[in-house]
């Protein structure tokens, strides 16, 4: 039976990435239908290309440890998760408070989707829900 899991990514470090890219392209391995929410730093982290890079000394650390262990890069899973059907979204205001445009984000293919917060909340029923 397939699942669903929404996680709602608002920190943009190396370690809020990875582990949620690292659950989030799991789950979408494994079939379940997975929604990644961003928000604020990670958002605008994500329309940067930025997301999941080192903020500080430790984290620069744990990205050579991961280098040296194969283990792939944030953006890479969530490139990953979103080819096996996950989907990358932001609620509307959220965008709008980050400074950014819903259309530049979907026409860059940033973002799948922009929507409201009732639209949002409604993908969170029956699902497993997880924040980063």
């Amino acid at each position: 039976m397939r699942g669903r899991a929404v996680f709602f990514v608002a920190h943009a470090g190396y370690e809020a990435a990875w582990q949620s890219m690292s659950l989030g392209l799991t789950a979408a391995a494994m079939g379940d239908d997975v929604v990644f929410v961003f928000a604020f730093e990670a958002l605008k982290s994500l329309a940067r290309g930025s997301f999941g890079k080192a903020l500080n000394d430790r984290e620069t650390k744990e990205v050579t440890r991961a280098e040296g262990l194969g283990a792939p890069q944030p953006a890479r899973m969530l490139e990953d998760a979103r080819s096996l059907g996950a989907r990358a979204i932001a609620c509307d205001t959220t965008v709008k408070l980050c400074g950014l445009l819903a259309s530049d984000l979907t026409e860059r293919a940033v973002l799948d989707d922009v929507m409201g917060l009732p639209q949002i909340w409604k993908l969170t029923e029956g699902a497993r829900v997880l924040n980063f």
